[in-house]
């Protein structure tokens, strides 16, 4: 038996020329030696005018509603973009204002604000406590100076002839009455009866008679009485004494106070609160001046001061001893809340302040809790600053992701810009009770906040948040793509070099910037662009430079690009491999020769992470006699999405207007794309399709050693797709593990032509004839490819040419309807 061999279809199309598959910049033209050369320049700024111009308005512009909104994707550098603007302008800007939080001598709760001019929060703070430490030792030094001992030796001498007194007629009221009176070191006054001169010890008051223990308690509880007035005397005496003793060390501080004092007083003197403040200090010490005496002072006054506390016939427990004065100096302190002082220091300017995790205490600041014996307080000294804080007076930068994830950081945002200043709250859950707190004293709000984001996110919050229309008013929408011009190419060896700059890169060859603009198209899927998505090219700029260090080499090459581009690829495509393995073995189905009707190989895109790879795919089409039209099978299935779905009805709809001008359409069949178990979504496999359909109509087989992507529209004219280099190196590689034939290829868009940028070894293939690109601008052109015949015109009488592929396809449509017609007519007959 003879085998039939497969037709060879003689292709009248012209494929691409080789120079076209991808566009590679001459490093001789290029006017540097290697990257050290090129000018050190903001190259990103002249890329995005429309992000810039909102930046210029943002800063021109004063008061909170004109914010920014930085839209643009993941891996532009975004927030690296804004700070690169920001810095210079922010440095030409005067170093905004310190704040400091002071101790409400009026209302604790209510701490007071004060903002200084740049740093002198932190001079007032340090100059304060060197001041108050002074008065501390020079309040201590006057203890052991001759003028206050003479002095508190006359009060304590005058006092304690005083008590001497009283206590002496005490003692002869308690002979008097038959007891003895005894007073220990800790102020414990005992009554003990007396028998013939002689105190009675507790065994011999245990043998008395029981009605004579009654009647000497009866006394002696008489004499208490009678000894209190003495008491009383003596409880004003020492009242007196304290008095003179406090008077005293007034005397002492107010002194200390106005010599050290004196000069913050001065240095500060046109800062009215600092001014009140220090005059509160001042009265609180004087009020309190117990808590800056030595200890030793205060354990002898309060020795001295001990008032005898009766009790009869026992010894008493020691609750004499007078507890320490509270301590209060914390609320002479001085909480810095915002400190420039470096920034003024240094001439830095206003600050630019990126908040990256913005919870509600890092971004609008807190009230902190220490814990005491299990209960938890809180002051002034515990109000912690937030990033808004910090950024007041300059710029603060937020991603609105993380901003969006943080329960109470946009609501609180939102509410100081609508207010214009922030007022610090604890977080309240509704659920909670809510534990005692302070109000700090809310701070005037004077600064520019830049959200960056996405497109997606800017639309979502423009429609579902009237707040954020209000206060962001600007939006600086950045561009994924510049022009690769001349001046474009310049620019952006600037934006490369500053990458290298920060990164701290060896410096790069001419080839090897060559290369990196030129990997800029491939990213960019386009010979006459340039990615902006600098995060890509940076990481393999790194990569580059960590192979030219393995070799000891301080230039980086081009072939280090190269080779830090292929293991990326490397590293990324292990299902991409799977799936070639699978090509190779043949468990999925796809011909890369010979021809068959009803059938024809088209590509699609498959992303995993960052990695984007093209894989063919085998299209069938059956038909026969019926009125089911076309089905979907992908749709059937629920396994395609609603632009596939569409691409689908526009083919119902190119048949329509090429065949059924004169007649119905009346058919059955389906259309499928073979071993497929996952969603298909978008339209560039409309073309393949087509041509899948069109030749199962006409019985003319489809050459299988081509593939098909593109779209096809109503008029047949097939429309640009996506990620067309990614599906031709698809199907290129499928060939070249079963070996190039010379005839195989890829039918793709006429206008997908300048998005080519193919891998250096499907360009040497093209180049040796091994493989081939073919660009169509309609399905005729490509059925014509696909089968070797002609499409043919629609003659005058409404056929089409004699021979041509649609003619074929015509009559087939015609002999369908015809056999419908057969079939149902004896169905009516019988009806």
């Amino acid at each position: 038996m003879t085998k039939k061999s497969q037709p060879v279809f003689k292709r009248a199309a012209q494929p691409l020329h080789p120079d076209k598959l991808r566009n590679r910049l001459d490093p001789a033209t290029l006017p540097y030696q290697d990257s050290r050369s090129v000018p050190k320049k903001n190259g990103q700024a002249v890329f995005q005018p429309r992000a810039m111009q909102a930046l210029r308005m943002a800063l021109t512009i004063p008061g909170l509603e004109y914010n920014v909104f930085v839209a643009g994707e993941p891996g532009q550098g975004r927030t690296h973009f804004v700070r690169q603007y920001l810095g210079p302008e922010a440095a030409k800007r005067p170093t905004p204002c310190d704040w400091i939080y002071l101790h409400n001598f009026e209302d604790e709760d209510r701490p007071l604000a004060v903002s200084l001019p740049a740093g002198q929060g932190r001079a007032y703070k340090t100059g304060l406590a060197k001041a108050l430490t002074e008065v501390r030792q020079s309040i201590s030094a006057s203890f052991d100076q001759d003028a206050y001992r003479r002095k508190h030796e006359t009060l304590f001498k005058r006092f304690s002839a005083k008590r001497d007194s009283i206590y002496n007629k005490m003692e002869v009221m308690a002979r008097e009455k038959g007891f003895a009176l005894d007073m220990d070191d800790t102020g414990g006054l005992t009554i003990m009866p007396m028998v013939g001169g002689k105190v009675m010890g507790d065994e011999e008051y245990g043998r008395l008679a029981p009605a004579r223990r009654k009647l000497l308690k009866t006394k002696g509880e008489r004499l208490l009485s009678e000894i209190s007035v003495f008491l009383r005397k003596l409880a004003l005496s020492e009242q007196g004494f304290r008095q003179g003793e406090v008077k005293l060390h007034r005397e002492i501080a107010a002194e200390a106070l106005t010599e050290r004092l004196g000069p913050l007083r001065k240095e500060f003197a046109a800062v009215p609160r600092l001014v009140e403040h220090l005059a509160a200090v001042e009265k609180d010490i004087k009020d309190n001046v117990e808590s800056y005496l030595p200890r030793d002072a205060v354990d002898k006054a309060g020795a001295a001061s001990t008032l005898p506390h009766p009790t009869h016939g026992q010894h008493p427990d020691p609750h004499g001893q007078p507890a320490a004065p509270d301590d209060v100096s914390y609320r002479h302190e001085v909480n810095l809340f915002v400190d420039n002082s470096k920034a003024a220091r240094e001439r830095l300017g206003a600050p630019v302040v990126v908040e990256d995790h913005p919870t509600a205490f890092n971004l609008l600041g807190s009230i902190e809790r220490e814990s005491e014996l299990g209960a938890f307080y809180t002051d002034f000294t515990l109000v912690r600053a937030g990033s808004v804080h910090r950024a007041n007076g300059g710029f603060l930068i937020v991603n609105i992701e993380d901003l969006m994830g943080n329960q109470g950081s946009w609501e609180g945002l939102l509410r100081a810009l609508r207010l214009g200043k922030l007022r610090m709250e604890d977080p309240a859950d509704a659920e909670q009770a809510r534990t005692r707190t302070i109000e700090p004293e809310p701070i005037a709000l004077n600064l520019k906040i830049i959200l960056v984001g996405t497109d997606e996110a800017y639309e979502a919050l423009l429609s579902n948040d009237d707040r954020f229309r209000k206060h962001f008013k600007l939006k600086a929408h950045l561009q994924g793509t510049v022009a690769r011009t001349a001046s474009g190419v310049r620019h952006y060896l600037s934006a490369l070099c500053g990458i290298i700059d920060l990164a701290a890169l060896p410096p790069f060859s001419r080839e090897a910037l060559a290369g990196l603009v030129d990997h800029a198209s491939r990213l960019a899927e386009d010979q006459k662009l340039l990615t902006l998505s600098f995060t890509q090219l940076r990481g393999r700029m790194i990569e580059a430079a960590a192979l030219a260090r393995m070799e000891n080499r301080e230039l980086v090459e081009l072939r280090d690009l190269n080779r830090a581009v292929a293991e990326h690829d490397f590293r990324a495509n292990l299902f991409e491999e799977e799936f070639m393995a699978d090509y190779d073995r043949e468990i999925i189905k796809v011909a890369t020769g010979g021809s068959a009707a009803g059938r024809a190989n088209g590509l699609s895109v498959t992303l995993f992470g960052d990695y984007e790879f093209g894989l063919p795919h085998q299209i069938s089409c059956t038909v026969g006699v019926g009125h089911g039209g076309i089905l979907d099978l992908e749709r059937e299935a629920q396994l395609g999405g609603p632009i596939h779905t569409k691409g689908m009805m526009i083919i119902k709809s190119c048949l329509v207007r090429l065949f059924a001008q004169d007649k119905p359409l009346v058919l059955t069949g389906s259309l499928c794309f073979e071993q497929n178990y996952a969603g298909v979504e978008g339209d560039s496999a409309s073309g393949a399709e087509l041509a899948a359909l069109l030749s199962a109509l006409s019985g003319a087989p489809n050459d299988l050693s081509l593939a098909f992507t593109g779209a096809v529209s109503q008029s047949g004219a097939i429309m640009a797709v996506g990620g067309v280099s990614r599906k031709v190196e698809g199907f290129y590689e499928v060939c070249r593990r079963r070996g190039l034939s010379g005839r195989q290829g890829v039918l793709f868009p006429a206008d997908n032509a300048v998005h080519l940028f193919l891998k250096d070894e499907v360009v040497e293939a093209v180049r040796a004839g091994q493989f081939h690109l073919y660009p169509v601008a309609t399905i005729e052109q490509a059925m014509t490819l696909l089968t070797g015949l002609p499409a043919g015109t629609r003659r005058k009488d409404g056929r089409y040419t004699p021979g041509s592929l649609y003619s074929m396809v015509d009559a087939r449509l015609a002999e369908l309807t015809r056999l419908a017609s057969q079939a149902e007519h004896p169905r009516k007959k019988r009806g």
